[in-house]
C-alpha cells in the first residue's frame, strides 16, 4: 500500500511567493533607515535632546521594519489538488468536528445552528465525520435549537450533496433566489428546503421568549433551571449516524456537550472547553483530526475538509509533516479589518519558515500531536514495538498525562497508534464521558501543560500552536478562492476594544511561560514570533475598528 501510495501524483504542493524586486526594495528601505541611524550617531554630541529622543524613534521603527521584513522575507502556502485526492478516496481519515459556544444572548442560538449545517454538509464521507458542540452556557434554549436543526439536517445535507450547492449555511444560501425554471425538479426542492428552514428559524425564534419547549420531555431535565456557572456535565448525543456507509443521504454524528462548572474552580475559559471536546470525542469516535471552527464562522467552502486532508495524506509518510493546517478568517459583512490583514499577510510569511500561528478558528489538528506527542518522539519510535514506544505508551505515564480514565487510557493508546476504534454506539460511551468533564478530572494531569490547548494565557491558540512547534512540528496555511470558512464581523466600541485587550494581554502572557518562543527549536522562527509578540501586544489595543 504504501508503494502504491508513494507512486501517486503528489497531494498538495508548496507555492513560495518570493519576489525579487520587492526584495531588493526592502533591502533599500532598511539600508537608507540604517544610514539615517549610523548619520545620527555620528552627530549626536553635536546636538540638543530633541536630536536623541529622534534617535530612539527612528530605532524602535528600524526595528518593526526589519521585523516585517523578515515576516515577509519567504512568504508561502500551500495549493491542495483535490482531483488527485479522489484516486485515494478509499483511504480518507475520519475528522472531528468541534464547535464552542458560550452565551445564547452574544451568540445567537440560530448562528450556532447555521455553522454546525454548514459543516454537517460537507463534501465528505458523513460515516467519518462527527460533530460535537460544547455550549458552555448550559443553554436550554442552544440544545433545542441543535435538536431542531439535526431535523432540518436531514433535508438539508441530501439537497446540498445532491445539487452540489456551493455555499452550505442556509441563511447564507436562501438570501438569492432560485435560478432556475419554476416547474424544474431543482426549483421545487429549494421551495421545499427554504419553507422548512424558515419553519426552523420561527420555532427558534419562537422558543426564544417562551419556554413550554422545556416541557416537551425528559430530554430537558438536565438542562432546565440551571446556571452557566454552576451545572453538571452534560452529554447528549442528538444524531448517531447507525448507517455508516457514507451514503449522501447520511448524516454525520452530532453530540451536544457541556461540562461541569462549579463556582470555586478555574475553568480556563474556551482552552478548558476545548480539552473537554478532545477528551469526549477521543471517547466516542476518537478520529485522528480534529477541526475547531467558532460558532460564528461557518464553512463557506464545501471542499474544506478534503482541502486539509491533502496537506496531512501527503505529509503522513513524512515524521516531520505538519501538526495542524490553518484557514485564514475572513468575514462576510465587511471588506477590510485589521484581523483579516494579520492572518493573511503575517500567517503566509510565517507558513514560509516554520508556519503560521493558531488563529483560534479554521483550523484543523492532529490528535497525536495535541497529545503531547514530538517530532523526537517519532523519530525514536518508527517501531511499534520499541522500547521507546513501550515506556511512551506506560499505563502509569498515560495515567498521570490523561486522568484516571481507564477508557480515556486506551483512547490515548489507540489514537497515538493511529488506531481509530470507536464505540460500537455513542450512547455507550456517554457514561465515561461525562467523567472526564468533572471539574476535578485534570488536577494533577498534564492536560493544559503539555497536553491539549494549553492554559496560562487568554490567547490559549497562540500559546498552543507555539508549543507545538517548540516540539519540532510545522503548519500549513491555505488561503483557498472563495474563502473556507467566514463569519460575522465582530461588533466595534467598547466591546471590541475589551476584546482586543484581551488579545494583547494573552499575547503578553506567553512571554512568561515556559512557553515562551524563544525556548523554541528554531530560532529564527522563535525571535520573530517573540517581537510580534511584544509589537502586538503593545499596539493592538489602539487599533482602529
Amino acid at each position: 500500500m504504501a508503494d502504491k501510495s508513494s507512486s501517486l501524483p503528489p497531494l498538495c504542493e508548496r507555492i513560495s511567493y518570493k519576489s525579487r524586486s520587492l526584495r531588493a526594495v526592502d533591502l533599500t528601505i532598511l539600508g537608507l533607515l540604517f544610514s539615517l541611524l549610523l548619520y545620527r550617531i555620528r552627530h549626536m554630541s553635536q546636538n540638543d535632546t530633541v536630536w536623541v529622543v529622534a534617535f530612539l524613534c527612528e530605532c524602535c521603527f528600524t526595528f518593526i521594519w526589519l521585523l516585517i521584513t523578515c515576516t515577509k522575507w519567504s512568504p508561502a502556502e500551500h495549493k491542495p489538488y483535490l482531483d488527485r485526492l479522489d484516486e485515494r478516496v478509499h483511504e480518507l481519515p475520519s475528522v472531528d468536528m468541534f464547535v464552542t459556544t458560550a452565551d445564547p444572548v452574544r451568540e445567537p442560538p440560530i448562528l450556532v445552528v447555521n455553522t454546525v449545517l454548514s459543516l454537517l454538509a460537507v463534501n465528505y464521507p458523513a460515516n467519518k465525520l462527527a460533530c460535537y458542540v460544547s455550549d458552555d452556557g448550559c443553554s436550554a434554549l442552544t440544545y433545542f435549537s441543535l435538536k431542531e436543526a439535526s431535523k432540518f439536517a436531514k433535508i438539508w445535507v441530501p439537497f446540498c450533496k445532491k445539487y452540489n450547492v456551493r455555499v452550505r449555511a442556509p441563511f447564507r444560501y436562501f438570501l438569492n433566489p432560485v435560478d432556475a425554471k419554476e416547474d424544474s425538479e431543482f426549483s421545487r426542492d429549494w421551495e421545499m428546503t427554504k419553507r422548512e428552514y424558515e419553519k426552523l428559524v420561527q420555532k427558534v425564534e419562537d422558543a426564544t421568549g417562551n419556554s413550554y419547549w422545556l416541557d416537551a420531555g425528559d430530554d430537558f431535565e438536565a438542562l432546565s433551571n440551571k446556571k452557566p456557572s454552576d451545572h453538571s456535565t452534560i452529554v447528549k448525543v442528538i444524531w448517531e449516524n447507525e448507517e455508516g456507509v457514507g451514503d449522501e443521504k447520511e448524516v454525520p454524528h452530532f453530540v451536544y456537550i457541556s461540562r461541569e462548572k462549579k463556582p470555586n474552580y478555574l475553568h480556563h475559559y474556551k482552552a478548558g472547553a476545548m480539552n473537554f471536546l478532545v477528551r469526549v470525542s477521543g471517547l466516542m469516535t476518537n478520529a485522528p483530526y480534529m477541526l475547531n471552527v467558532d460558532c460564528d464562522m461557518y464553512a463557506n467552502e464545501a471542499d474544506v475538509v478534503r482541502q486539509a486532508m491533502c496537506i496531512f495524506m501527503e505529509g503522513s509518510m513524512n515524521p516531520n509533516h505538519c501538526a495542524f493546517v490553518q484557514f485564514p478568517q475572513k468575514f462576510y459583512d465587511s471588506n477590510s479589518d485589521e484581523i483579516v490583514v494579520l492572518q493573511s499577510y503575517v500567517g503566509r510569511g510565517f507558513a514560509g519558515i516554520q508556519g503560521p500561528v493558531y488563529a483560534g478558528s479554521g483550523c484543523f489538528h492532529t490528535r497525536r500531536v495535541m497529545y503531547g506527542l514530538s517530532v523526537d518522539d517519532l523519530e525514536e519510535d518508527r517501531n511499534l514495538s520499541s522500547v521507546a514506544t513501550r515506556k511512551l505508551l506506560a499505563a502509569e505515564r498515560l495515567e498521570r498525562d490523561f486522568g484516571k480514565s481507564k477508557e480515556m487510557v486506551k483512547s490515548v493508546v489507540d489514537a497515538l497508534q493511529r488506531k481509530s476504534n470507536p464505540q460500537d454506539t455513542l450512547i455507550n460511551s456517554s457514561e465515561p464521558a461525562q467523567a472526564v468533564g468533572h471539574c476535578h478530572y485534570e488536577y494533577q494531569t498534564s492536560w493544559g501543560k503539555t497536553v491539549g490547548w494549553l492554559y496560562d494565557s487568554t490567547t490559549e491558540d497562540a500559546h498552543t500552536s507555539i508549543g507545538i512547534h517548540s516540539r519540532g512540528w510545522t503548519s500549513s496555511y491555505i488561503s483557498p478562492e472563495p474563502p473556507a470558512f467566514l463569519g460575522c464581523m465582530p461588533p466595534g466600541g467598547p466591546e471590541a476594544m475589551l476584546q482586543q485587550r484581551r488579545w494583547a494581554t494573552g499575547l503578553l502572557e506567553i512571554l512568561f511561560t515556559k512557553q515562551n518562543p524563544l525556548n523554541g527549536s528554531q530560532f529564527l522562527s522563535s525571535f520573530i514570533v517573540s517581537c510580534l509578540l511584544i509589537v502586538y501586544s503593545t499596539v493592538l489595543p489602539y487599533f482602529p475598528r
